[in-house]
């Protein structure tokens, strides 16, 4: 049972932290959809940058995480401690209290099966599905378990083949997670800047068949995966946030359509949650780096909004070389 409940946590953990997480979920964007926010100069690179103007009394701080990482590459920009500390209040994407909540895990996990009975099987075809079923069963996940789940909760569980003792055995670290520990430690409220089930409705979005191609891809691509994560673990510790929205959005994928409900959207959505509480001052805000940056990134908007935000410079960490 204790290892079920590990399980959930850890399912519903990678989903709703990942978005967008995966490599066909990091689609290029349409031609058609042209930039609302215009681009001129790239970005600083930071990962910690400083809120301040449009009459706040005190500074506020974003922060890009990167939700899953392995362990020994985690850090934090100098300075990124002290905000946190003194924040009077932590907003990430959702609310963490709800995401350690084992009673909202288990409701919002029957939110992760596919309707009318459909299964994976029904998806795919012969060839595929013992793809991914010998996947499942390489990485120690009993694929009986998953036949109803939907295609690209899947997914989730094949990035970095990860599995759900990596974050209790610090192979694999989260900045949400630490984020949240010390704003316990130090008696900080948190929040979210959306709600767990408006995250776990935009799968909802997305019509089991195109779900099922992602799952196939992630599949037949996680060979190289691993190199295609270090990169983006090695631009992420660039601090390069443009560079990261950028990386994949050259690549052709059938899920391109979609960007704009994962990314833009959410964007637009969270600025008038966090001008709600920017006056004020002295908020910590954690989200994905991949929303800092490119046209519709956070930084851009919020400068748009009217806000002057700075970049606290730190020391960019060196590439820790690979254990043979």
């Amino acid at each position: 049972m204790q290892q079920a409940i590990k399980v959930v946590f850890f399912f519903l953990f990678a989903t709703s932290l990942a978005l967008p997480g995966c490599k066909s979920q990091k689609a290029a964007l349409n031609e058609n959809t042209a930039p609302s926010v215009e681009m001129s100069a790239p970005l600083e690179k930071a990962l910690l940058w400083k809120i301040e103007g449009k009459q706040t009394k005190k500074p506020s701080y974003l922060y890009g995480t990167i939700h899953l990482i392995p362990g020994e590459e985690f850090f934090l920009p100098e300075g990124a401690d002290n905000a946190l500390k003194n924040a009077s209040r932590v907003y990430f994407e959702v609310d963490m209290d709800d995401m350690m909540n084992l009673g909202k895990q288990i409701k919002l996990l029957t939110k992760a099966f596919m309707q009318d009975g459909m299964r994976i099987r029904d998806l795919l075809t012969e060839e595929d599905y013992g793809l991914v079923r010998q996947k499942f069963e390489q990485i120690g996940l009993p694929f009986a378990m998953f036949e109803r789940i939907k295609p690209m909760f899947l997914s989730m569980f094949i990035q970095g083949d990860m599995n759900p003792g990596d974050l209790q055995d610090g192979k694999i670290s989260s900045y949400e997670m630490v984020f949240w520990e010390k704003a316990k430690e130090n008696e900080i409220p948190v929040d979210g800047l959306e709600t767990l089930e408006f995250q776990m409705s935009i799968f909802d979005s997305i019509p089991y068949p195109d779900q099922a191609k992602m799952l196939v891809e992630t599949v037949k691509s996680a060979d190289a995966g691993s190199e295609e994560f270090q990169e983006m673990i090695d631009i992420y510790k660039s601090q390069d946030i443009d560079g990261m929205y950028y990386k994949f959005r050259d690549e052709e994928d059938d899920l391109n359509a979609y960007e704009d409900l994962f990314l833009t959207k959410r964007n637009e959505n969270w600025i008038p949650v966090m001008e709600s509480v920017l006056p004020e001052g002295n908020v910590f805000f954690a989200v994905g780096a991949g929303h800092l940056g490119g046209p519709h990134g956070v930084v851009r908007l919020l400068r748009k909004a009217g806000y002057t935000l700075t970049p606290v410079f730190s020391e960019i960490p060196a590439r820790k070389s690979k254990k043979l």
